[in-house]
């Protein structure tokens, strides 16, 4: 063989194991050699943290779901971080003073900021970390909590629940984020997870470390500095939020920072790559492989367009399923063809945000963040 066909063998093995082959290890990993949580029904004070920016629209009915709470009030209480908001929001929050919402304004600044002002006003050895939109399931906090009993455990995800999409692009959206879940509670059963599920997550206060102002992921700086502290990162799959479906754009944004970001962390937190990670090997494999495989895809094509016969074969397969993700926009909805096509452009979301991320290097990392919407 030439150089071209062990390069096509190469990238299409190392793709294929970033997508499948990594995440298959993993599963098989985690049933047979998962760690359980030692849970226990405690009681502990949490502060339950909300930074928001221009958030009207959801702000009222998360503070319902956090009222809510099946969770002793004297035990909790619940901060608003108001990050410059120039809405309706403060407000809102105000309205709530009567039933034990505190309000927080601070300059317009981004979410690690709003953080790192609340953390030192906050009374509880908990912290709950939620984000605005999301609802809250009744029950949630009283997980979470019970997974603390366990001394070996610093930080514990919620389940992000997302409800079923009224089109076939939501759908897709839905699918990814499965798949993205069950990475998660496979890598919680083996050690620990590579970040915390930002809208929901609850961790000592003790170990709380500022976040740098212009970290494009707090819900991964924070979480695996954590970590490299020694501590597990888990999921408890009975904790859920409840979030509204995203279009494909939307997604492309949100995937976009996360990129950005780990390419971020790199620099932030050398310890991942060292032996201080005792989940190195994860953290190369979905992590870094993450952002490889634009070019190991990239490679693949090339050199099946530079080998001869049957190789073309696979060239051709390569470039049909990049056209059908790019009329996927031009499909009825209601065609059979849409199915194919939305979980074709869905898959290229995750690819070409790796390649967008590389914008980092260019632009302040504080452009690559965006007000949440739908």
């Amino acid at each position: 063989m030439n150089v071209a066909a062990y390069l096509f063998l190469l990238s299409s093995s190392l793709g294929f194991y970033v997508l499948i082959g990594y995440p298959l290890l993993l599963a098989i990993q985690a049933r047979y050699f998962g760690k359980p949580v030692r849970k226990r029904d405690i009681v502990e004070s949490v502060s339950v943290l909300i930074a928001v920016r221009n958030g009207e629209r959801w702000l009222r009915q998360k503070l319902e779901s956090v009222l809510a709470l099946n969770y002793p009030p004297d035990a909790r209480e619940i901060i608003v971080i108001s990050d410059g908001s120039t809405d309706r929001t403060e407000e809102i929050a105000r309205s709530f003073s009567d039933r034990g919402v505190r309000l927080l304004t601070v300059p317009a600044g981004g979410k690690p900021a709003a953080l790192n002002a609340a953390v030192p006003r906050a009374g509880g050895t908990l912290l709950l970390l939620t984000d605005v939109r999301q609802i809250l399931d009744r029950d949630c906090l009283k997980y979470l909590v019970a997974s603390m009993a366990d001394p070996s455990v610093g930080i514990v995800s919620g389940n992000l629940k997302i409800r079923g999409g009224s089109t076939l692009e939501e759908e897709s959206t839905g699918l990814y984020w499965r798949y993205e879940n069950a990475i998660r509670h496979n890598l919680s059963s083996v050690d620990s997870m590579l970040g915390a599920t930002g809208p929901i997550y609850l961790l000592r206060r003790a170990l709380y470390v500022p976040i740098p102002p212009d970290s494009l992921l707090d819900d991964m700086f924070l979480p695996l500095s954590v970590h490299l502290n020694g501590y597990r990162l888990v999921l408890e799959d009975r904790a859920i939020a409840i979030d509204e479906p995203t279009v494909l754009a939307a997604e492309f944004r949100r995937k976009v920072r996360t990129q950005a970001g780990n390419l971020q962390l790199i620099g932030m937190l050398p310890g991942l790559l060292s032996k201080r990670n005792r989940m190195r090997f994860h953290y190369v494999s979905l992590k870094l492989g993450r952002l490889a495989l634009p070019w190991l895809l990239l490679a693949m094509l090339i050199s099946s367009l530079m080998l001869p016969g049957v190789w073309r074969l696979a060239a051709a397969l390569q470039i049909l399923f990049w056209l059908l993700a790019l009329i996927d926009s031009l499909v009825p909805s209601g065609w059979f063809l849409k199915r194919i096509t939305g979980l074709a452009r869905a898959f290229a979301v995750l690819v070409f945000s790796a390649v967008a991320a590389l914008k980092i290097f260019f632009r302040p990392a504080r452009s690559l963040w965006v007000e949440a919407r739908t």
